[in-house]
């Protein structure tokens, strides 16, 4: 396991206050905000560390509120809603300074058998033979800001390949709003089935809402648009692991009111549907 991976492990641990408060840490990633599926990702745990041992969470719907604060913890507040027969239900709330950041109702059930159908994989060239994110920085880097080539191509948690090319950084050429992007933690995780949940939930934000910028010839990274998370929503289809390849099939339907919808499918290696994602954020042009 990487020490980058071993960190972000690390920071799903939480510190517990009360019998249904949490303390978690933050971490900077060189953005100047916390990142979203940092907050999400903890959220969850801490929903987790209040719901019985046997349900695993099948949904989440959360709410970004506020920008959060790098430099200081967050605290998780955890609403029991309801211990059903088979589901049980949580709302946290993701405070900073006083003021909530972050809210998430989320969803746990009990293994069930049932009905099953499931959308076909769509076709994407294997992992390997796709360039990571990384390797991609380095290409450009006479092309791009020194700061945005330390901050992104640098070695991380995950391994990103991302099958659609965005020919420039800073001024792309516009292309349809699909983007297929591979995904695995940089080292072997242990066999803990919620770990690989939370840890796919963090994930789950990278690249995403900027699919919904590909029709505008626009990126956050030429410093012209405001892009900000609003809401993400996640449903677990089936067992998955995240230190094997996932591929997150992502397109974005409208974009509107400086407002833009993005959805996806997460699917493993063999072609089992495991996860749906889907997210509004704000996209708006900078006013000078």
């Amino acid at each position: 396991m990487s020490a980058d991976l071993a960190s972000l492990v690390e920071l799903l641990t939480l510190e517990r206050i009360e019998e249904n408060l949490f303390r978690g840490q933050a971490e900077d990633l060189g953005w100047g905000r916390l990142y979203g599926g940092h907050v999400l990702a903890q959220a969850l745990v801490a929903a987790a560390n209040t719901a019985p041992k046997d349900r695993a969470v099948h949904s989440l719907h959360a709410y970004f509120l506020r920008p959060g604060d790098v430099s200081r913890p967050i605290i998780y507040d955890v609403d029991r809603i309801r211990d059903g027969g088979s589901f049980t239900t949580r709302r946290v709330v993701a405070i900073q300074s006083g003021e909530a950041i972050f809210n998430m109702a989320a969803s746990f059930q009990k293994s069930e058998v049932g009905f099953e159908h499931q959308d076909e994989m769509p076709e994407a060239p294997p992992p390997e033979s796709v360039p990571t994110d990384q390797q991609r920085f380095v290409e450009l880097a006479h092309r791009i800001p020194k700061s945005i080539l330390e901050q992104f191509g640098a070695e991380q948690a995950f391994e990103m390949r991302q099958v659609e090319i965005i020919d420039d950084l800073l001024h792309p050429t516009p292309m349809p709003p699909r983007h297929r992007v591979w995904l695995k933690t940089t080292g072997q995780l242990p066999d803990d089935p919620a770990l690989h949940r939370y840890l796919l939930a963090y994930a789950s934000d990278h690249s995403f809402l900027a699919t919904a910028l590909y029709p505008h010839g626009a990126t956050f990274f030429s410093g012209e648009v405001q892009v900000a998370s609003l809401d993400h929503v996640m449903w677990f289809h089936a067992a998955l692991r995240v230190d094997e390849w996932l591929l997150h099939v992502i397109d974005s339907p409208v974009a509107r009111g400086s407002r833009g919808l993005v959805r996806g499918r997460v699917f493993s290696r063999d072609g089992r549907l495991v996860a749906s994602t889907s997210q509004e954020g704000m996209i708006r042009k900078r006013t000078r």
